[in-house]
């Protein structure tokens, strides 16, 4: 018997489904199986944090986030983490990823021993709220005590710009990328014992209007800075340079803040 067109497109239809499952099962691509222990912590029902596990089928271009997301979404809704952009640049999601401060979104699978389980906790040195997060304002606190924006007393001319050379840019641009996370911050174990210390975050914000050409209040912030819990209290560990996801060199830019106070100028 003679088979219609008709025919011939209705069992096309009735493949496709299974032709499209076996071309993605066929990607060559091979997930593995890891291990996630996190540390939980509900102020409505915990005493004290406590370490839960969870197993997560990832492909080694997965990123810490995305495991976060598939155990909230797929297996334990309660989980509580901080996210935003999700590409490195809002700086909600630093946590402490096998013992060291990063972006989650920024931490790929691949880069980490998945034969091992990954533990992740809330950075330290802030009070934590609830899984995952803690409480950011005393890290703000600081941040806007050191007056991190421009103060100028002079004006431009009607409709220019304040003018300034690529060398004058040059000399603070590194600590222009500072994205906020608290990742340097809470690294720091002058920060862990000592809660009145501005922190590397605020000095880094400091330093990029202190050394700003077009600013006229540097030796306010040096007075700010020039503090038993400024500058010195650095104790030039490097854990805030090694934490930056931006690769900004933090100890760097609090020494030379250091030597601008010596010297009581920019």
């Amino acid at each position: 018997m003679a088979t219609s067109v008709t025919d011939v497109i209705e069992r096309t239809d009735a493949d496709a489904p299974a032709k499209a499952e076996e071309a993605q099962n066929d990607t060559g691509i091979q997930s593995f199986l890891v291990t996630f222990i996190i540390r939980r912590f509900d102020p409505e029902v915990d005493e004290e944090p406590r370490w839960v596990d969870y197993d997560v089928e990832l492909y080694s271009t997965d990123r810490v986030l995305d495991a976060l997301h598939k155990i909230k979404w797929e297996v334990d809704g309660s989980l509580t983490f901080r996210r935003s952009c999700a590409h490195g640049i809002c700086g909600s999601d630093a946590m402490r990823i096998n013992g060291r401060n990063r972006l989650a979104c920024k931490t790929l699978i691949k880069d980490l021993d998945i034969s091992q389980p990954i533990y992740v906790e809330a950075i330290k040195g802030l009070p934590l709220e609830k899984d995952l997060v803690v409480d950011m304002e005393p890290f703000f606190a600081s941040y806007r005590e050191v007056q991190p924006f421009l103060i100028a007393n002079s004006t431009p001319e009607k409709g220019k710009e304040r003018i300034q050379s690529i060398v004058d840019r040059e000399v603070f641009d590194d600590t222009t990328k500072c994205i906020l996370c608290a990742a340097c911050t809470s690294s720091c174990p002058v920060f862990w014992t000592d809660g009145q210390y501005f922190g590397p975050a605020a000095i880094v914000n400091a330093h990029r209007f202190i050394f700003d050409s077009r600013d006229d209040a540097g030796d306010v912030r040096l007075d700010i800075l020039n503090d038993k819990e400024g500058v010195w209290r650095c104790r030039t560990t490097f854990n805030c340079t090694e934490a930056c996801p931006r690769g900004i060199e933090v100890t760097k830019a609090i020494a030379e803040v250091k030597q601008a106070v010596l010297r009581g100028r920019p």
